[in-house]
């Protein structure tokens, strides 16, 4: 039987994604180890999270005690705006270093089954900085879900008619991959993404 406070550490453990009991067990053990200043900081820090870390009230994405590095005067003159679904995919798309203009975080996914409908997501404010911009470009970048696909199916239908190009990020082959191990619905999706060579 194991004592109460370990119990309850390893139930906080086990909601983080992708943690299962074992996992959970591990790490709570593991922190048994750490001497008292090391779990005073990581206390410190996980304290901190709502007061350092905020969401972007223009954006949606995450700040810290200073102003939106992606909401700076030099990308506001941007016309170009990449939708995302969640501030960690903001992060994904600025390590590429291929895109420099705005984005907009939608703060999920269209999920009608889960209760995730439009109005649980940022489109209004999405459509206020489309028209404030002048927005002439419009890059979906959302996962290759069904709500993936359907959020971009709802911005398409409701978005299309105020900029000028809308694409959504290609789906396909990823890099290294041979034909071998390729699925048939992602060698559908490069076919159909296909580009001119």
């Amino acid at each position: 039987m194991l004592p109460q406070h370990l119990t309850t550490l390893i139930d906080v453990l086990k909601k983080l994604p992708g943690v299962g009991t074992k996992s959970a067990e591990r790490f709570a053990f593991h922190l048994l180890n750490w001497d008292k200043d090391h779990l005073n900081t990581l206390a410190r820090v996980i304290q901190e999270i709502p007061i350092k870390l905020k969401h972007c009230p223009t954006c949606g994405c995450l700040q810290g005690e200073v102003d939106c590095l992606f909401c700076s005067e030099t990308r506001a003159k941007s016309q170009s705006l990449c939708i995302v679904a969640y501030p960690r995919d903001v992060f994904a798309v600025e390590s590429t270093r291929e895109f420099q203009g705005l984005y907009h975080v939608l703060g999920g996914l269209l999920s009608p089954l889960d209760g995730i409908t439009p109005e649980k997501l940022s489109f209004p404010l999405l459509k206020q900085r489309i028209e404030q911009h002048q927005i002439k470009e419009i890059i979906v970048a959302l996962d290759a879900t069904v709500e993936g696909d359907a959020t971009a199916l709802y911005i398409k239908q409701e978005f299309s008619s105020l900029a000028t190009n809308l694409s959504r990020l290609a789906f396909g082959l990823p890099m290294g991959s041979t034909f071998d191990y390729v699925d048939g619905g992602t060698l559908a999706r490069a076919f159909a993404g296909r580009g001119h060579y």
